[in-house]
């Protein structure tokens, strides 16, 4: 460490033997449920997606060609030029952390720095901030302190790494990209096929360093490319330095990773708009958006529902997974008003049925029935829709719940992972319950498995949740 970064007492030491003694905080095991936030001047143009700014710069892209025909040439009009544009002029904090509670969430993750370069922080390091730019405003300070507010836990994002390539379309025709005058935005501009250099190197860690000190957030999300090899001293840096700032805060801190950045244990591993196919014994992550085909605000959103949402969350969860949901303000501030309907639909479910969430940890099995999910990143819409046969598990000390994931057309559900031969830690079943309605169930249990009679009236809108208790 530089002297500014000196690695902070505490029982880490940057290397992977010593980060292998990291345990996963368990605030964040019993949160379930977290708001990934991607907010930032691509939000202005609301054409395509979030990659945006780099794709204005590729010749033949449709961003490039919406951008000459719409604002210019890119020499007149880069992406720089949004930037005044970016205003934020009805962002209420307090407004979007009360919803996110209200939503059912426990944690908050905005994008501190998505790959633009266009810090939505107090940067120290950089004049490219929404504290000096746009906004004027310390995005993630006031957001950080609403959150807090509300009781919920608060973390960032930092996808500073692959800027060191992002802005290279730029490079090959005459745009501003190649104006030193904006080179505090736009450098490097190099080739995704290099390596950083120790420069970048240094102030990546330095910026995330930063962010730690200035924020105290309790978990760091990072995209993909801190997996090239150039980053691995530097991971290991960092990740003794956020660790140890976590013991000296007396609060666990999580790091997010994708593919195979930090060695397993280390870190917790999250998996990019898909799921995993059997429950980990260590907890992971999925990150996913609301909207099918942007992270960020574009006016163009196809939008998921909020019943496969939920169902994605109870396969999640029953696997000993964590959801981490994006949400993508307009620049003004606002939150889209369909986003804002599906979330508290999300909420609505977990106020009746969040006992069989918050808090649990995976059964013996993770669940039953015919739809499978694929494992593997940008695979969440490719699954068939889940039907009153497949059934997810949780569990929370001795009882377990069972989440049935359609509304059988006969009210009738036979459990068969619960049969005679696989008894509920080896004890009979006392009672069943169905989370929200009053009514009392009707069951039998044999050799085949538990069989409920469902109450008349469905105490929710989606997924519904069997509490099954052994005797005592």
């Amino acid at each position: 460490m530089s002297p500014r970064l000196e690695l902070p007492a505490g029982p880490f030491e940057p290397t992977w033997e010593s980060l292998q003694s990291y345990q996963v905080p368990g605030w964040y095991q019993d949160a379930k449920f977290g708001i990934f936030i991607h907010w930032g001047v691509y939000s202005v143009p609301a054409f395509g997606n979030e990659w945006y700014p780099r794709n204005m710069y590729i010749p033949g892209s449709p961003e490039f060609e919406h951008h000459v025909a719409t604002y210019g040439p890119q020499s007149r009009f880069g992406y720089k030029d949004f930037i005044p544009l970016f205003r934020a002029e009805r962002f209420d904090p307090d407004h979007w952390a009360e919803l996110f509670r209200r939503a059912g969430a426990r944690f908050v993750v905005p994008v501190a720095e998505h790959h633009d370069g266009f810090a939505m922080y107090d940067c120290s390091l950089s004049e490219w901030n929404a504290a000096k730019m746009g906004p004027k405003r310390d995005v993630i300070g006031e957001l950080a302190a609403a959150v807090r507010r509300q009781w919920l836990v608060f973390g960032l994002s930092s996808h500073r790494a692959e800027h060191w390539w992002f802005f290279n379309g730029g490079m090959q025709f005459d745009s501003d990209v190649q104006d030193g005058r904006f080179a505090g935005l736009y450098a490097p501009a190099q080739s995704h096929g290099t390596q950083p250099h120790e420069g970048f190197l240094e102030d990546w860690l330095a910026r995330t360093c930063e962010l730690v000190d200035k924020y105290q957030p309790q978990l760091i999300w990072f995209d993909w490319w801190i997996e090239e090899p150039a980053f691995a001293p530097y991971l290991r840096r960092f990740a003794a330095y956020y660790y140890n700032r976590g013991a000296e805060w007396q609060r666990g801190v999580v790091i997010n990773y994708k593919n195979r950045a930090f060695p397993e244990g280390t870190a917790v591993y999250d998996i990019e708009r898909g799921q995993l196919d059997d429950i980990c014994p260590l907890p992971w992550q999925t990150d996913t958006s609301i909207s099918k085909n942007s992270w960020g605000y574009v006016q163009e959103q196809d939008y998921k529902t909020a019943g496969d949402i939920i169902g994605d969350l109870v396969d999640i969860v029953s696997k000993n997974g964590v959801l981490l949901l994006n949400i993508g303000p307009r620049p003004d501030g606002t939150i889209p008003e369909p986003e804002e309907a599906i979330l508290l639909e999300i909420g609505r479910w977990l106020a009746v049925n969040g006992e069989a969430i918050y808090g649990t940890r995976p059964w013996k099995v993770f669940g039953e029935g015919p739809t499978s999910v694929a494992a593997g990143s940008f695979s969440d819409t490719k699954r068939a829709p889940f039907t009153a046969e497949d059934i997810r598990f949780t569990t929370k000390g001795d009882v377990l719940y069972a989440i049935v994931l359609g509304w059988p057309g006969n009210r009738e559900v036979t459990i068969r992972s619960l049969g005679s031969n696989l008894r509920l830690y080896n004890r009979d079943i006392e009672a069943v319950h169905m989370l929200g309605a009053a009514e009392p169930l009707t069951w039998s249990h044999d050799a085949d498995g538990l069989r409920v009679r469902l109450p008349a009236e469905k105490p929710c809108a989606h997924a519904y949740v069997l509490r099954i208790a052994p005797r005592r």
